[in-house]
């Protein structure tokens, strides 16, 4: 049994185009700073420069750069999972709905997000629920 799944960019056309364009960069952009989150993270250059002689306090810097470069990659892997599933949900013909109520996604918010998962309305809300 074939399937008949759009795989680049050739396939696309219109909105979907302009929409996996945009999901394409956004993908790009997210990897680039993954890049360099893991650099900074295995990066030994400062403990390598003070040698031995090493104060508690640079340690306890470098510790905390490297737990931040591993948060900030652990939220850019969320990001590119979201643009992952996006660009899935563009190829089965459901992308732009909101996941929660089924409505349409503002052409805005998917400019500004393309891979939004939900509307306004409802970002909002779950925004507000986290707040309580």
């Amino acid at each position: 049994m074939a399937q008949n799944k759009k795989k680049n960019r050739l396939d696309f056309q219109g909105k979907d185009l302009e929409y996996y364009e945009a999901l394409m960069k956004a993908r790009e952009t997210v990897l680039t700073q993954m890049r360099y989150h893991v650099d900074e993270a295995l990066d030994c250059s400062n403990a390598e420069k003070r040698g031995v002689t090493t104060h508690m306090a640079d340690v306890s810097n470098d510790n905390s750069r490297h737990e931040m470069e591993l948060r900030m990659l652990s939220e850019d892997g969320d990001v590119l999972k979201l643009i992952e599933d996006a660009l899935q949900r563009l190829v089965d013909g459901e992308f732009g709905k909101c996941q929660e109520c089924g409505e349409p996604i503002s052409e805005g918010r998917l400019k500004i997000r393309p891979y939004a998962v939900f509307c306004v309305k409802c970002k909002t809300r779950h925004e507000q629920q986290d707040n309580f």
